[in-house]
């Protein structure tokens, strides 16, 4: 059996204090930081043809992750692991319509592929802001004209 207590200090099992401890926004954060960081340098040396033995990994980051973060948010509404997952996947199937698409237009070329990915990358995240619900507490208040 547990026996569950209110700590009134609010200190954690190592002692330090609830204020020290990192938040899960801020791990979350900080994760989608480094994320973009990666991905930005991915396209860096995609685009810029520079030789690099990170030019293959990171391209293939800058891939997946531009679409994966432009569908993660359209779907802010949904929990995080669900969110996680469904932007991969939604991420990956962008990546393979594209390339279908292009394939069966015989216009296939590497760039041309990447140009389009970021492109439509670029649509749905620009939708998914456009179209984002404001919290109540960032609106603007004015007064009626009475």
């Amino acid at each position: 059996m547990q026996t569950i207590g209110n700590d009134s200090d609010n200190s954690s099992g190592d002692g330090r204090a609830a204020q020290e401890r990192p938040r899960s926004g801020d791990l979350a954060l900080l994760f989608a930081g480094a994320a973009t960081a990666v991905v930005v340098l991915g396209a860096i040396l995609a685009f810029g043809d520079l030789d690099s033995p990170l030019r293959g990994p990171l391209t293939l980051a800058l891939l997946l992750g531009a679409p994966s973060g432009a569908i993660a948010l359209a779907l802010n509404g949904l929990q995080p692991w669900g969110r996680i997952v469904a932007s991969f996947m939604g991420g990956a199937a962008l990546n393979l319509l594209v390339a279908q698409a292009m394939l069966a237009m015989h216009m296939w070329s590497v760039r041309g592929g990447m140009v389009a990915v970021c492109g439509l990358s670029l649509v749905i995240g620009a939708l998914a802001l456009l179209t984002r619900k404001h919290p109540v507490h960032l609106r603007r208040t004015t007064k009626s004209s009475e």
